[in-house]
């Protein structure tokens, strides 16, 4: 990995290519420090805790929804509208054929996304606007909690929405990488330096032991070599493609295979699990006084951390991890283009013997991936509790996006590195002088 980046930095392109990326991730990340006009950003982020609406999905944000800074919604949105597009793309004829029409239907379909972001983001928006101003704590002085602010702080969010998208294409087009992806996963490593320093501080009061730390330490090292370990598994079904006779020659015949992704749903069930469950909370926000019975049961059985809330939440990791693979792994389609492309699986009979087959692997691979994150959900919470180590947000899922960006970013940039080594062997060796003549 180092040596890529070494060997990057010495060429000019992709020099360019690394510095324009951060010096827009900079920027991104400038805007946490500007907070939404109206908002008394401190008061907001002192009770903000893990367990309230802000704290839930703060992650994705890089902290800045604590805030209610002017990026503080970020590329929520985005996500959740990319998400959806990506499901109704499968089952709304139009969008299934925009998406077969090569670049072109690409551009449209991102356009569509672009608006959907807009639109959701206008929706949360105003949500969590009206959340904030219920207290009026929350209030920056000299304004007054009514429609005017709201509306200030709606359309500051909606800009910052536009913005961050703006951010997350240019480096995807022009720098090195996924921009949104890489915007998460800066938002998350932004956060670890002030927590390791609360760790460090917890430890240097003697409220903290070696041993718990050196076993958190493990604990973080070895589900990070899980995450590298699982997200590059995958069952690889042979695939055997018919020999086609051409004139006097033959074309095909060759042994190939198709990758199963053990996680091939990434975190998307963890983040649909999780806005699944912002509905109790906001249920027992809403309740404290006009139902304080609900509001006692909510906060009993279905508080973040405890037992029922834990269960719940795997059991829904579970169900959209199976609900999103069902949608983007088609056993059928796939069975048809291999019987158009002349392949077929040895053993299986091309057809819907190829489809129930892929289907039957589908389903026990998904059940694997399920369970990786849900592990991922519940071991953090496990270790916190017995090392005691609080300061520190160990975040199964945080983790996963860092380590499924970074190795993304490093696949694009060594598969660059050798296109361009390719390109001075053409240009400096022998081929050079072939190409010439």
């Amino acid at each position: 990995m180092l040596r890529a980046f070494r060997d990057a930095f010495r060429i000019p392109d992709l020099q360019r290519k690394i510095v324009f990326s951060l010096l827009l991730l900079a920027i991104y990340r400038l805007g946490n420090a500007i907070p939404t006009p109206g908002v008394n950003s401190e008061a907001l982020a002192s009770g903000s805790g893990s367990n309230s609406l802000l704290g839930l999905i703060g992650l994705i944000s890089g902290g800045n929804l604590a805030k209610f800074s002017i990026f503080a919604l970020g590329v929520l949105p985005y996500i959740t509208a990319s998400i959806v597009i990506q499901l109704l793309t499968t089952s709304i004829p139009q969008l299934e054929k925009l998406s077969k029409e090569g670049e072109e239907g690409r551009k449209k379909i991102n356009s569509y996304t672009r608006y959907a972001a807009i639109i959701l983001g206008t929706v949360q928006a105003t949500i969590f606007s009206i959340f904030v101003t219920r207290d009026a704590g929350n209030i920056a002085p000299g304004w007054d909690p009514g429609v005017f602010t709201i509306l200030i702080m709606v359309l500051t969010q909606v800009a910052g929405i536009a913005f961050t998208m703006w951010i997350g294409e240019r480096i995807t087009e022009v720098g090195l990488g996924n921009g949104i992806s890489l915007i998460i996963m800066a938002g998350i490593i932004a956060r670890y330096p002030a927590e390791i320093g609360a760790t460090a501080q917890l430890f240097r009061s003697g409220n903290l032991s070696i041993l718990p730390l050196l076993g958190f330490l493990v604990v973080v090292l070895l589900v990070i070599a899980g995450i590298v370990y699982i997200y590059q598994a995958e069952r690889r079904v042979p695939v055997q493609y018919a020999r086609k006779q051409v004139g006097g020659k033959s074309y095909g015949g060759q042994a190939t295979f198709l990758p199963i992704k053990v996680n091939q749903a990434g975190v998307i069930p963890v983040i649909f699990a999780s806005a699944m469950l912002i509905v109790p909370n906001l249920l027992q926000s809403a309740t404290t006084k006009s139902a304080p019975a609900v509001s006692t049961f909510i906060q009993r059985y279905l508080s973040s951390g405890g037992t029922w809330y834990t269960v719940l939440e795997v059991l829904l990791i579970v169900g959209f991890t199976y609900l999103y693979n069902s949608v983007q792994f088609d056993p059928r389609r796939i069975a048809e283009q291999l019987r158009e492309a002349g392949g077929f699986v040895p053993g299986v009979r091309p057809g819907a013997a190829t489809a129930e087959f892929l289907g039957k692997i589908s389903t026990r691979i998904s059940l694997w991936g399920a369970i990786f994150l849900a592990l991922l959900t519940i071991i953090p919470q496990i270790v916190q509790r017995l090392t005691g180590v609080t300061t520190f947000q160990f975040s199964g899922t945080g983790l996963l996006i860092i380590v499924g960006v970074a190795l993304e970013t490093l696949r694009q940039l060594e598969s660059q590195l050798t296109v361009r080594r390719y390109d001075g062997f053409i240009s400096k060796g022998r081929i050079r002088g072939r190409l010439q003549e």
